[in-house]
């Protein structure tokens, strides 16, 4: 299903040019992980000025993370393994935030803590993606999502704002509320999914 949010749409606008262009979906693809993994290694640092500059990283990744389905369907180039390409790169690239910005605050009132916080939070990420995932394949004929989106923007959007949370100095407290947070995500969807699959045994 062709996205539909203002992200989407801004994305569509942007990549029109590269659709006769040998610049393939898988490109975008590729650049969205590395990118997205050299943010996080900016965090990392704990430094201020790695914090600038890993904000900015995050959010050309994040811009990415639409360009590269954007780029598929407009120049008829989709396939089965660019979607697990895309899919592997944002489950990886957002738990990954967790990690480096975890690294990145041992200096802080968490202490060392902040290190299994920020794992603790990468794990509930990467929990809730593939069950969430799994809630998409079943309705996938209805275009129905395990969490849809509200006023033009999808739910996935709120991961633009990780990078000026950073340059605020917030990731302390999200990184903390995420090391729960994110686990009890993973419960919520992990039941959603068990009540979708009670729903279509029923129904079969």
């Amino acid at each position: 299903m062709v996205g539909d949010s203002w992200t989407h749409k801004i994305a569509r606008v942007c990549i029109r040019p590269l659709v006769a262009t040998p610049v393939t979906p898988n490109h975008l693809t590729w650049l969205r992980l590395l990118s997205g993994i050299a943010a996080c290694a900016c965090f990392a640092v704990g430094e201020r000025s790695w914090d600038i500059w890993g904000g900015w990283i995050w959010l050309f990744s994040a811009f990415l993370d639409r360009a590269d389905g954007e780029l598929a369907r407009l120049s008829g180039r989709t396939s089965a393994w660019g979607h697990k390409l895309d899919y592997v790169s944002d489950v990886a690239v957002t738990a990954l935030f967790f990690v480096g910005a975890g690294i990145g605050l041992r200096e802080g009132w968490l202490g060392d803590w902040a290190i299994p916080c920020g794992l603790a939070a990468a794990a509930g990420v990467v929990a809730a993606e593939i069950l969430a995932e799994k809630i998409d394949r079943m309705k996938a004929d209805t275009g129905e999502k395990a969490y849809p989106g509200f006023a033009g923007f999808d739910f996935d959007d709120v991961l633009y704002l990780f990078g000026p949370v950073v340059w605020l100095g917030w990731h302390m407290p999200l990184v903390a509320g995420a090391s729960i947070g994110a686990p009890a995500f993973a419960l919520l969807t992990w039941y959603k999914l068990s009540k979708a699959r009670r729903s279509a045994k029923l129904t079969a």
